[in-house]
């Protein structure tokens, strides 16, 4: 058991560092738009998308535990979001999927924001209370 948090790991260091990476080198290219996040997110979605039908048929599950939950989790957690919708639709739960999808969207901005303001809040009068 210990061998696959390793293999997941691996992939998280390898695929949080090419984040970083790949977010350095779009960097001067943005203006106002998050190209960044956007173009690691599609990268990812499709590196997962591909990844996926290779690793069920020629990969051992440690190697999928590497590329697709460690590597790809890290550089990006929407490409597996995508992928599950891919799958659902696959399984004709479309239903299912536009409720993920709408969920996900809505309340993950909902509670971005939230997590926001409360830090914003917070440090607003830690700011005034150092003063």
């Amino acid at each position: 058991m210990f061998m696959y948090y390793l293999f997941v790991f691996i992939g998280g260091f390898l695929g949080s560092i090419s984040r970083n990476l790949v977010g350095n080198m779009i960097q001067p290219l943005s203006s106002g738009f998050p190209l960044q996040t956007f173009f690691i997110n599609c990268i990812g979605s499709f590196f997962l998308g591909a990844f996926l039908p290779f690793a069920k048929i020629r990969l051992k599950p440690e190697y999928s535990l590497l590329i697709g939950t460690g590597f790809t989790g890290a550089f990006t957690t929407f490409s597996t979001f995508s992928l599950e919708n891919v799958l659902l639709m696959n399984e004709k739960q479309f239903f299912v999927s536009f409720l993920y999808i709408f969920f996900s969207m809505f309340v993950g901005i909902f509670l971005s924001y939230s997590g926001y303001k409360l830090t914003d809040q917070f440090h607003k009068k830690e700011g005034a209370s150092t003063s």
